[in-house]
């Protein structure tokens, strides 16, 4: 078996412009009717009755898709299935239909929504009829559970043809899901618009939905799972039906995570058979391959410590550092990183990659570094010493005095003579704290805002904590401004391992910014966020400083709600209850984080 030909699509019938114009007066009559109401209920269920009566070409009409896929969202189970059924002869079409597959999509993900959904109980003698007509639906048409199933059966006896094209891959990887009893957001909600030159999305795990499923679906994914395993050399290089293998094994890993192991192993021999005369790891050519190269990430994600501990000794190890360096290779080998949860690992590691941490840098590979780092300040483990090779790496070790620029070198990614403008010194000059607080912050990007986030959750965090301390109020308050720079603060605040004491003395170049931080998109959600963990005395301070610029503030939109938050006007004009509302506010979040910290 394997991925032929794609065959010629079928003509589809071609949806009148009458019609069309129907179901978009439908629709704009849906968005008018007000949420949970009966009529809603009844011109969804009328309208989705007109639309199966013309469902092959209302399903593959650019406009009459998105119609319809509205129209699901708010489906009840009959006239969902109802349609489903008058759709599943269709099926090939459809799945490989670029207006179609959007439609199949939609229906399956109404399945955790409805799936083992009693039927309504009537009351009434009003609703007999009704009650005949919801009757004859349930014995004339199949079950929502029947229908999955026998669209899973279809596109298992034609896997190949349905996961290695373009548009039906979709289908298969949202069947997957609907199988596993698992829906991940990633798949679901995914931002639109071209991605940045250069970035690559990551193949993390995202926060998945579940939902029970009978053990009918359970046994339907294990028979895909084999599917997967006699075609193994097309799932493992075809770009598009590789995909379909990336989202079975973080579904079967959730559900059934022997199955997962087994297809771990496939992949790994497989690609290890294709490449046997290979110097080192017969898989180091597949991980610098675009399409493998990403199937290994998610085998990586998903194996176990023992596996991921052999697969690191057979393959990664030695050439951690050639691994860094490469513009593919070091996406799975940030993946390995993410994916540590042992400290012996971790120190194998570590010491191997970390002394090529600055050609790692210079290179542009900055999320091998922010992996490493996470790793660390997940285990606990190396963290000085990672501190120490950054120090290092920026130019800002020594003389000491430079570590107190090392917080915008971080945020920034740049070296200490690139920030300053220094040019090449044979002897490394003192830091001049005078010349530094003159100088703006330089834009911080959104690695090094990670970098040092990680880095302020470490257990020791004083030389980053101290450097941000140094900044002057401009540049604190272009730092809170910042979309990736408010994300460092918001790191300080939420940190366990920074004390009050260095909070308040890293945040006091604020007082007097405080209406410039409120007028900001960025910087009013850290004003709220310094807010939330302020003391009376505090919040008294930048009450009174938010007050003596009131109109300024509420004729900003952003100004507005920092001062509804603050209660401002109830501070300016009864001063005394204010301070016992807040007063109150106070005791009732420590005795919180009395029971939390308990």
């Amino acid at each position: 078996m394997g991925v032929g030909p794609r065959p010629p699509p079928a003509p589809a019938p071609r949806l009148a412009p009458e019609a069309l114009a129907y179901f978009r007066r439908a629709q704009e009559a849906l968005n008018q009717t007000p949420d949970g109401g009966p009529q809603r209920g009844l011109l969804v269920r009328n309208v989705l009755e007109e639309a199966g009566t013309q469902a092959l070409a209302l399903a593959t009409d650019g406009a009459g898709s998105a119609v319809l896929q509205d129209l699901l969202a708010l489906s009840p189970p009959a006239p969902l299935c109802r349609l489903l059924a008058a759709l599943r002869p269709h099926l090939r079409l459809l799945a490989c239909h670029r207006s179609g597959a959007h439609v199949l999509q939609s229906a399956l993900l109404q399945v955790p929504r409805l799936l083992g959904t009693p039927r309504p109980q009537k009351e009434g003698p009003q609703d007999d009829d009704e009650d005949d007509e919801d009757d004859d639906d349930h014995r004339g048409h199949e079950s929502l559970e029947d229908l999955v199933l026998g669209l899973g059966a279809e596109v298992r006896d034609a896997f190949p043809v349905f996961s290695g094209d373009t548009h039906g891959s979709f289908v298969v990887r949202t069947l997957l899901q609907v199988l596993g009893g698992t829906v991940l957001e990633a798949e679901g909600a995914r931002p639109r618009g071209p991605r940045p030159r250069g970035r690559r999305a990551p193949a993390r795990d995202s926060r998945a939905t579940d939902f029970a499923v009978p053990d009918a679906f359970l046994s339907l994914l294990r028979e895909m799972s084999a599917c997967f395993l006699e075609d193994i050399a097309v799932f493992a290089t075809h770009k598009v039906s590789s995909l379909c293998l990336q989202m079975a094994l973080r579904v079967l890993r959730l559900k059934l995570p022997q199955d997962c192991a087994r297809l771990c192993d496939a992949v790994v021999d497989y690609l290890s058979a294709c490449n046997p005369s290979a110097e080192g790891s017969p898989l180091l050519l597949f991980l610098k391959d675009q399409t493998s190269s990403r199937l290994l990430e998610q085998v990586v994600l998903v194996a176990e410590p023992p596996r991921l501990q052999r697969l690191f000794e057979e393959h990664f190890r030695g050439h951690l550092q050639a691994l860094a360096a490469h513009p593919i290779a070091n996406f799975p080998l940030q993946r390995l990183l993410d994916a540590i949860t042992t400290p012996q690992l971790l120190a194998q590691v570590f010491e191997e990659l970390s002394p090529a941490l600055e050609a790692v840098l210079a290179q542009g590979h900055v999320g091998v570094v922010t992996a490493l780092l996470g790793a660390c300040r997940r285990l606990g483990t190396h963290q000085p010493e990672a501190l120490q090779l950054l120090l290092e790496a920026f130019h800002c070790a020594k003389p000491p005095s430079r570590r107190q620029a090392c917080l915008p070198l971080f945020a920034s990614l740049l070296s200490y003579e690139v920030y300053y403008e220094l040019g090449d010194e044979e002897t490394p000059s003192e830091h001049q704290a005078e010349a530094a607080a003159a100088q703006p912050l330089a834009e911080v990007t959104v690695p090094g805002s990670l970098l040092v986030q990680h880095l302020l959750h470490f257990s020791a965090p004083g030389p980053v904590v101290a450097s941000l301390a140094a900044l002057t109020g401009p540049q604190l308050l272009a730092l809170a401004r910042s979309p990736a720079g408010s994300h460092v603060l918001d790191a300080l605040l939420a940190s366990p391992t920074v004390t009050d004491k260095q909070r308040r003395r890293a945040l006091r170049p604020l007082k007097g910014h405080y209406v410039a931080l409120a007028c900001s998109r960025h910087g009013s959600r850290v004003l709220d966020a310094i807010w939330s963990g302020a003391t009376l005395g505090a919040r008294q301070e930048i009450a009174a400083e938010l007050g003596e610029r009131e109109r300024e503030l509420l004729s900003d939109a952003f100004g507005h709600h920092v001062a509804r938050n603050v209660a401002l006007g109830h501070f300016l004009k009864r001063r005394q209850d204010w301070e016992k509302q807040q007063g109150a506010a106070a005791k009732r979040r420590r005795a919180l984080s009395a029971v939390l910290g308990d």
